[in-house]
């Protein structure tokens, strides 16, 4: 019985990197989009640099939760493709969903439009740079609502098993952008130059691709094309499930993101080397964390197919997508562990910012296991359409327990900087082993309700 066991997770294993691995790549790309525009900004000067990294963070902020509502559509696809639903009556959920991408991206762009000016004037940044930053939210704004079709296209490609036609779409985003920063940001090939502005108008553009590569792939790739998406059907109440669901995905990944947004403002309190050092400890992690989401988004689709289909399968999977996290935050750990010296190296040439940064890095090392484990846990505990918990055991890990810690230990002990990041570990523990515990309590049956 062992030997079936461990084949079965063999199996498994090999099926969720199917999915997984264009997904992680596809997760890339959109990291390659702040790149893009941070790297091409310093090409303008520090107020255009500063703008673009204050505006960008504004952005992330709002993207993360309002893309975690569509997030929803992956295990609501995939549940019911697992169920061998009519392709017609998933496609109506998924056509629902567009008709919402509107009015949610309109709430979104008044945010963006309305909230940006007396957000960023908080900051005390000068005039000019306050005044290039709400240029450039502005002009992304106008990209929402095809942000929100193009979440809704994406995800629902997911649930049904087409990770290959996301990377596409992304690719081609990507591809848009670079050519749109060129072009907007500095007047390649006659077109107005805009400075950090045009990044935001690029981003309109490179959305456009995405959305109409999307567009294209509903048409003509078969399995997609079966669903009919772009049938007229009447509103029902069935994409109610869309924001029951989505809702609590997109205020974990805000609740996350805000978390670590947060703690890097409480590191200026620790001067600007610190800051430095914090900012490429973070930013490796950030990079290591595609992985396991990309594992994560794939165990969403393979427990939700399983639960669909009432197999009994769904823990299998989801303990199959934990262990492939487990298994890649080992080698990442072994990275920041064994080499954090030559990492920081990589971004900076200042001995002591690196010497810093080479010490955050080993406590990054640490909560690779943990990272890894909450987020796969938290993709399979969406495939069984189980969020609301999930929210509160989260939130409580950051906000309740983490970070009035890292305040205690950062500033009311000896440990100061080091008290910040031994405050990420404990909150991703926490997070880890609720989230990973909840599943193994949900999927405790052979087979688990949808």
């Amino acid at each position: 019985a062992g030997a079936v066991g461990m084949k079965s997770l063999r199996t498994e294993a090999r099926e969720n990197l199917r999915l997984a691995v264009p997904l992680v790549a596809a997760q890339l790309t959109f990291i390659a989009f702040n790149v893009l525009d941070v790297t091409m900004a310093g090409r303008l000067g520090a107020g255009a640099l500063a703008a673009i990294a204050v505006g960008g963070n504004f952005w992330v902020l709002l993207f993360i939760f309002f893309m975690g509502v569509f997030v929803a559509c992956s295990p609501i696809v995939a549940q019911r493709g697992g169920a061998g639903q009519a392709p017609d009556a998933i496609g109506g959920f998924v056509h629902q969903c567009l008709r919402l991408a509107l009015p949610v991206g309109l709430v979104w762009m008044a945010l963006l439009r309305f909230g940006a000016r007396p957000v960023l004037q908080l900051l005390e940044l000068s005039a000019a740079t306050t005044a290039t930053a709400v240029g450039y939210l502005q002009a992304e704004s106008w990209a929402v609502p095809a942000v929100c079709a193009a979440c809704a296209l994406r995800y629902s490609a997911e649930g049904s098993g087409k990770p290959r036609v996301v990377l596409a779409a992304a690719a081609s985003g990507l591809g848009v952008k670079a050519l749109g920063n060129y072009m907007l940001m500095f007047g390649g090939f006659g077109a107005p130059a805009l400075g950090a502005v045009g990044a935001g108008w690029a981003t309109l553009l490179a959305w456009l691709a995405m959305l109409g590569a999307y567009v294209v792939a509903y048409r003509a790739v078969p399995a997609l094309a079966a669903l009919q998406v772009w049938r007229a059907r009447p509103l029902s109440r069935e994409v109610l499930e869309l924001f029951t669901l989505g809702l609590p995905v997109g205020a974990i990944l805000f609740g996350e993101v805000a978390f670590f947004a947060v703690t890097a403002l409480i590191m200026a309190r620790f001067g600007e080397a610190a800051v430095a050092a914090h900012q490429v400890a973070i930013n490796v992690a950030s990079l290591a964390f595609m992985v396991p989401l990309g594992i994560a988004l794939a165990t969403t689709v393979r427990v939700g197919n399983a639960v669909g289909a009432g197999s009994g399968d769904a823990r299998l999977r989801g303990h199959a997508g934990i262990g492939l996290g487990i298994a890649f935050s080992l080698v990442s750990a072994s990275a920041m562990g064994f080499f954090p010296h030559r990492i920081a190296g990589w971004y900076t040439t200042d001995a002591s910012i690196a010497a810093r940064a080479a010490a955050f890095l080993r406590f990054a090392a640490v909560f690779q296991l943990f990272d890894c484990v909450q987020s796969v846990a938290n993709g399979a505990l969406r495939g069984i359409k189980d969020t609301r918990v999930p929210m509160l055991i989260t939130l409580a890990a950051y906000w309740l327990i983490g970070l009035p810690v890292s305040w205690m230990l950062a500033f009311h002990t000896a440990r100061g900087p080091d008290g910040l990041w031994l405050g990420f570990i404990l909150a991703l523990a926490l997070a880890a082993t609720g989230l990973a515990a909840r599943f193994a309590y949900r999927t405790r049956r052979a087979v688990v309700m949808p």
